[in-house]
């Protein structure tokens, strides 16, 4: 930060000069994440290049079958930066999601990322919601090798309507796109929302909304 003065006859007006450097590239050729380190971060901080090996950009799992055995019939097995550290910065991730017969990827929302699905086996009916207040709801029933993309943010799911099981490749747009899943969070916060607020939000009975949460 420098300070300057300028002299205009009789009048000293003194004025402030902030100087900010920044790349939107990428300066180094990776940054594999050191989940160790306790400096906090928008990501994860760097590890050492000379401790990095060719397993910090490996991951082994995605040709495993989910276990869709839970009430909603379905199992994301997950690829982002937990799983690969080498993804740190790099702004992108990978799911695999298998679906039981009717099985459903709930309603939920990516705070961080676009998501593009792609149907590698079965078929789903999927969609989406646009937000307030027109709440469009845009759906398609994809077969296999279709593609289908949400939107970053916005409330979207899955659902197997085929007579076997399905399976789909979710790539999402940020090392670690996170997950709102609708019905957890709002009737299985920890502690739980009011029933007094849930039951004028929804419209509906406290009884109805406290059994809902005893499921969750």
């Amino acid at each position: 930060m420098a300070s300057k003065a300028i002299i205009f006859g009789f009048l000293i007006v003194t004025y402030a000069v902030a100087v900010f450097a920044s790349d939107p590239s990428h300066l180094q050729d990776f940054c594999v994440a050191d989940p160790t380190n306790t400096v906090k971060v928008n990501g994860v901080v760097c590890k050492e290049s000379e401790v990095v090996t060719a397993d910090d950009f490996f991951f082994s799992g995605l040709h495993k079958v989910g276990n869709t055995s839970n009430p909603v019939g379905s199992k994301v097995t997950p690829v982002n930066v937990v799983q690969i550290p080498g993804l740190n910065t790099l702004g992108i991730s990978l799911a695999r999601i298998d679906y039981a017969p009717l099985g459903i990827n709930p309603p939920h929302t990516h705070p961080r990322a676009t998501e593009i699905l792609t149907v590698l086996e079965g078929t789903l009916h999927v969609g989406f919601v646009t937000s307030n207040t027109e709440n469009r709801l845009f759906t398609k029933v994809l077969q296999k090798g279709d593609v289908f993309v949400f939107p970053v943010g916005l409330v979207h799911f899955q659902h197997n309507i085929g007579h076997g099981p399905a399976v789909a490749l979710a790539a999402l747009s940020s090392q670690n796109p996170g997950v709102i899943t609708i019905g957890n969070a709002v009737f299985g916060s920890k502690p739980d929302i009011s029933t007094d607020i849930l039951s004028k939000a929804f419209q509906t009975d406290k009884s109805i909304i406290a059994g809902i949460q005893a499921k969750f």
